[in-house]
């Protein structure tokens, strides 16, 4: 008699779903897979990664590039991210994104929102972003699969990764003002936030986004994600999250 196939799918729970945001969150590059228009083969490049405030990947592409005009013809696409670590790169995780791209038109708000949250996280991108033949794209995402390493597949929907509602709304109008007075008056309290809530070691960290569900730092290539204890319930929520935070981690600091 033939043994019932197992079911290599573990079931979708929170912790799965918050490293699956994670990855998301914390990528700067990414492998994308597009369709080639004449032959229907599938064509893999390396792109630079953001993510907008609801989670939804953003790329900064030439229009010269191949995978562009890929996109242009299908938007179908995927998007894979995860650094590996050091040994054997099958064994760190990644996620793979089914998506369908948009190019975003310049002079909307979509495109300014995708542009500063881009550039906060890849400042390197300053020197083309101008550029005419360069355009961002959209990765609004439509399922997931994520391999968390030897034995941890887990299968995702959209409303898993991306995070809607006023909330992200409100915080699109007010994230960068926050951003900037964090990054200028308080650096003491985003290293702590680096250093208790990641175990990040050195100061020097800055902050590079806000979302309902967390915050986003960087110091040079190294990047880390910060999740609020819950969830912000209203974007004024903010300022009491982050003084909390600063406060516990403090406390812990000389306790």
């Amino acid at each position: 008699m033939q043994e019932p196939k197992k079911d290599v799918i573990r079931e979708t729970d929170a912790a799965a779903i918050r490293q699956a945001r994670t990855l998301v969150r914390s990528a700067r590059f990414g492998a994308l897979a597009v369709l080639e228009p004449e032959t229907g083969t599938p064509l893999a490049s390396r792109v630079g990664v953001a993510t907008d405030l609801d989670g939804t990947p953003l790329i900064l592409i030439s229009m010269l590039s191949a995978h562009t005009g890929a996109l242009l013809a299908d938007p179908r696409c995927s998007l894979l991210v995860g650094e590996p670590g050091k040994g054997d790169a099958l064994a760190h995780p990644r996620i793979t994104l089914v998506c369908r791209a948009a190019r975003l038109e310049r002079g909307t708000p979509e495109h300014a929102r995708a542009e500063r949250r881009y550039l906060n996280r890849n400042p390197k991108a300053k020197l083309y972003v101008g550029l005419g033949d360069f355009s961002f794209f959209r990765l609004d995402v439509e399922r997931a699969s994520l391999n968390g390493g030897f034995g941890k597949a887990y299968l995702f929907k959209r409303d898993d990764l991306i995070v809607t509602g006023p909330v992200t709304e409100a915080l699109a109008a007010s994230e960068q003002g926050a951003l900037d007075h964090m990054n200028s008056d308080h650096r003491e309290a985003i290293d702590i936030y680096a250093s208790h809530y990641t175990g990040a070691t050195g100061d020097g960290w800055v902050l590079t986004g806000f979302d309902a569900d967390g915050m986003d730092l960087a110091r040079g290539d190294e990047v880390r994600r910060v999740f609020f204890p819950e969830p912000l319930a209203a974007a004024q929520d903010l300022r009491v999250k982050l003084v909390e935070m600063a406060k516990a981690g403090r406390a812990a600091q000389t306790a």
